[in-house]
């Protein structure tokens, strides 16, 4: 394996691979216990709304080579629209408050999905696709924030360990999530 090299998105083979990584990893295709220990994924997305998506703002990878190890997704207020889970998603955060300010008076970016591959996982990709999107995006957004499912215990663990704290809980199809932020202007 080659040093994990964390970049942004800059082809449509990228956006291809995130596409393949997403659907192999979607709670529908997984098993129960699979999900339970390893984590999932709940969105699918199209590769023409992946491509809106980094378009408007190219979102974070982990290349081993030519391999894509991991991604997370950005996603900013013009792509909002384009699926309905993403819509959703900013819909709450604007409803929320951080500090006694709602959200929807502050600038924020939000974290679309965050997958990493089976083979790559306990290896810090998460820490370094988190680094690499703050390093990219801090001088624009004050908070990047997400909603985990409360059943994905490792998913939770990890962006607690990255610098996410639990603001608000919601329920969306019957799955109780955790809304997250990671405050950028605190260090």
């Amino acid at each position: 394996m080659n040093p994990i090299r964390y970049t942004t998105v800059s082809s449509p083979t990228e956006i291809e691979q995130i596409q393949a990584l997403q659907r192999k990893n979607l709670r529908v295709h997984i098993g129960e216990a699979v999900a339970l220990d390893q984590g999932f994924l709940t969105a699918e997305y199209t590769i023409d709304y992946l491509t809106r998506m980094h378009e408007a703002m190219p979102s974070i990878i982990a290349k081993d080579g030519e391999m894509l190890a991991g991604y997370a997704l950005v996603s900013v207020q013009n792509v909002r629209e384009g699926h309905d889970l993403i819509a959703d998603l900013f819909n709450v955060i604007d409803r929320t408050a951080y500090k006694g300010r709602l959200l929807k008076e502050s600038n924020y970016v939000v974290v679309g999905q965050l997958c990493v591959a089976k083979e790559y996982r306990g290896r810090g990709l998460v820490q370094g696709l988190y680094g690499h999107y703050r390093d990219c995006y801090a001088d624009q957004f004050d908070y990047l924030v997400t909603d985990v499912a409360q059943a994905n215990a490792r998913s939770l663990k990890a962006h607690i360990k990255t610098g996410f704290q639990v603001i608000d809980t919601l329920v969306y199809g019957g799955i109780p999530w955790d809304l997250m932020l990671w405050d950028w202007r605190n260090g």
